[in-house]
C-alpha cells in the first residue's frame, strides 16, 4: 500500500468513525472517482448505520437521470462548480442525508465526449447541515487512474472533516 492509499483510508475511517458517533449521514454522486469516496467509507465497521446510498453518474445521461439540471450542464459544463452543486444537491435530496457530496472532472486525459475536460481539472462539493461549499482542486500528474482518484478522495476528506 502507497503512503497516499495509507493516508486517505486513514482519513475515511476516522470520518466513519465520526459519522457513527455522531449519528450523521452521507451519500455521494460521484464522476470521476467511480464510487471510491462511498468505498473507502464502507471500509469501516458499522458504516451501514452512515451511508444512505451512493451514485456513481460517470456520464451525463446518469447525472441527469440522478435530477442534475441538463441546464446547468449544458450552460456550465459538466466539469464545473455548478455541476458538482448541482450534484451534492440532488444526492442529499435523494436519501436526505445530512452530508452529501458530488464530485465531476477530469484525470489524466482529455474526455472526448465533453469539449470542457481538461485533465486533472476536478470540481466538488459538499452539501451539509451549514449550507453547501464548493471546491476546485488541479490534480498533480499520477502514476495510474487510481493514484489520481486517490488524491481526488483525499482531498475530499479534508473537505468533509470540516462539515461533521
Amino acid at each position: 500500500m502507497t503512503e497516499l492509499e495509507k493516508n486517505v483510508r486513514d482519513k475515511y475511517r476516522f470520518i466513519t468513525r465520526t459519522l457513527i458517533e455522531k449519528e450523521l449521514t452521507i451519500t455521494t454522486m460521484e464522476s470521476c472517482t467511480s464510487g471510491l469516496v462511498a468505498s473507502l467509507l464502507t471500509d469501516t465497521e458499522g458504516a451501514s448505520a452512515v451511508l444512505k446510498g451512493a451514485f456513481i453518474t460517470y456520464s451525463n445521461e446518469a447525472k441527469i437521470a440522478q435530477n442534475v439540471p441538463a441546464d446547468v450542464i449544458a450552460k456550465f459544463g459538466v466539469y464545473s462548480e455548478e455541476t458538482a452543486l448541482e450534484m451534492a444537491l440532488a444526492a442529499k435530496k435523494a436519501y436526505d442525508a445530512d452530508i452529501a457530496v458530488g464530485v465531476t472532472g477530469t484525470m489524466g486525459n482529455t474526455d472526448p465526449v465533453n469539449n470542457d475536460s481538461v485533465p486533472g481539472e476536478v470540481f466538488f462539493a459538499i452539501a451539509g447541515r451549514k449550507g453547501t461549499h464548493s471546491y476546485h482542486i488541479s490534480v498533480p500528474v499520477q502514476d495510474s487512474r487510481y493514484d489520481y482518484k486517490l488524491y481526488v478522495a483525499g482531498a475530499i476528506a479534508d473537505e468533509i472533516a470540516h462539515v461533521m
